[in-house]
């Protein structure tokens, strides 16, 4: 599309009337809720899925490079944000050995074929959090702050040509558009700044719609401790630092991706980026998405899908950013239904490593809810503070769980002791063999026994490189170095406790 054409997409979605728009989800939401009471986004089990983003860096020097998009369509990727930014949504499977071993090899397949192009093309894709040596010959700011005027029109010049990402910077919506993180700032007025994170998204397909609100509430319980295990963003790309390089070594959060996306795309009146809390009933998870704000109103053609009868209730729920969300959906009528998407893990080393994060999530909600486990009553406030902590700390934080026996208890050990046997007992009660449940589960009880994360080993790293005399800059560049080149041995069928 060319940057005329972009334009004009833009000014069309611009010129939506908000008041029309408004009113078609009003009517949608309606009719949405009566299919659920209905039954219709009810399923007879678990069922699991997951999105996989990644980001390409030239394979001699590591920087940051652009993806061409035939590249992105030969191999069945999907353009993300930024040009950098590569997709891979797997097929929905139901939660067993089979539908979790489909999930691993679907990833392993596609991904192996996507490294096989990008190898012809001179680059690399990388499974990582957050990127940080930009292209060669560019600085970070102004690859993620360039951009052009087209008949009035604000482009950003690294964005893919998702007009409903240019239509942001368009509108008030752009003027809270900053990077505003620890040691960092970056005035963009687009959403590009939002590029510099990769994440995974395991999703969870709860049986009966009516029970979300119960899976949904233990699912924000163990985000703290999930994101504490899968911390690997402590740098950002160098000359976005305002602050000192020791002071930036020692204190830099574990997981900068969560101030990024908060950060970025949050209005300061109303952030949209958030933890959210816990729903009385799926009616409210509803009621969430269409009181939410809307940032760019468009109206909807009909399609083919069961689920555009609730088109632009779903467009909403597009930008309804909560970094735990219901989503109620279904291309058609059989297969509708309601799930959780789990979006506070950022991009692991290795497959291995997300398909862990998968199945320790979906065992979890097997498991958690159909044993009552005494979490379900923790405090909102502590679960939250728990996510911001691990954000903080990784497996540093002092986080607070409640036991099976209901004890009060901030010790990590019987935190994950407790977490892995319900992960384990769920997948088993789903016909995951005893073996093949420890097997996915096992890279992440690693990293609590030897007390490393991704975010750890990057930062023990530069921290030696920088101490030895390094620039700052080189000390993060050689970390990276470092981080791709473990990688490419690892990426498909090995896992992070192999660098170690």
């Amino acid at each position: 599309m060319s940057g005329s054409e972009l334009a004009a997409r833009v000014r069309e979605i611009l010129d939506t009337d908000p008041d029309e728009f408004a009113a078609r989800v009003e009517r949608e939401v309606a009719e949405l809720k009566a299919e659920v009471g209905d039954g219709t986004f009810d399923n007879p089990q678990g069922v699991v899925g997951l999105e996989y983003e990644f980001y390409a860096v030239d394979a001699e020097t590591n920087a940051l490079a652009r993806v061409p998009r035939r590249l992105l369509e030969y191999v069945g990727f999907e353009k993300e944000l930024g040009l950098h930014n590569a997709e891979m949504q797997t097929s929905p499977q139901p939660l067993s050995g089979y539908g979790l071993r489909a999930q691993e090899a679907e990833v392993q397949a596609r991904l192996s074929a996507a490294e096989d192009v990008a190898v012809a093309e001179g680059l690399r894709l990388v499974s990582d959090a957050l990127w940080t040596h930009p292209p060669v010959g560019e600085t970070a700011t102004s690859y993620l702050a360039d951009s052009v005027e087209e008949d009035g029109v604000r482009l950003a010049t690294n964005m893919s040509d998702a007009v409903r990402y240019h239509a942001m910077g368009n509108t008030d919506f752009s003027a809270d558009m900053r990077l505003d993180a620890f040691g960092v700032e970056l005035d963009a007025a687009t959403v590009m700044p939002e590029s510099l994170i990769t994440s995974i998204q395991p999703h969870y397909q709860v049986p009966q719609a009516a029970d979300l609100p119960t899976y949904f509430r233990y699912a924000l319980r163990v985000a703290g401790p999930l994101l504490a295990l899968g911390v690997n963003s402590p740098f950002f790309p160098p000359d976005l630092y305002v602050e000192e390089p020791a002071v930036v070594v020692a204190e830099s959060p574990a997981e900068n991706r969560i101030d990024v996306f908060e950060s970025v795309l949050n209005p300061d009146d109303d952030p949209k980026v958030r933890f959210p809390r816990d729903l009385d009933s799926v009616e409210e998870a509803v009621e969430r998405v269409a009181a939410d704000e809307t940032v760019v109103p468009e109206l909807q053609d009909g399609g083919g899908r069961f689920d555009d009868r609730f088109a632009h209730y779903r467009h909403k729920h597009g930008s309804y950013w909560r970094w735990v969300r219901p989503v109620i959906e279904g291309a058609s009528r059989e297969s509708a239904n309601a799930r959780i998407e789990f979006r506070p893990i950022g991009g692991q080393p290795t497959v291995r490593d997300s398909v862990a994060f998968l199945a320790t999530f979906a065992g979890l909600m097997e498991s958690l809810p159909r044993l009552e486990h005494p979490v379900y009553g923790q405090e909102w406030s502590a679960a939250e503070s728990n996510f911001y902590a691990a954000a903080a700390d990784g497996l540093d934080a002092d986080l607070a769980w409640i036991t099976a026996d209901g004890e009060e208890t901030t010790d990590a050990d019987v935190l994950y002791s407790e977490l892995f046997e319900y992960a384990r007992a769920g997948l088993e009660q789903s016909g995951v063999a005893p073996e093949e449940a420890n097997r996915y589960i096992r890279p992440l009880r690693e990293r609590v026994d030897r007390g490393v994360t991704p975010a750890s080993w990057k930062r023990e790293r530069v921290r030696e490189r920088f101490e030895a005399g390094e620039p700052f800059a080189e000390a993060v560049w050689g970390m990276q170095a470092e981080y791709i080149d473990a990688q490419s041995d690892t990426l498909i069928e090995g896992s992070f406790v192999d660098w170690l």
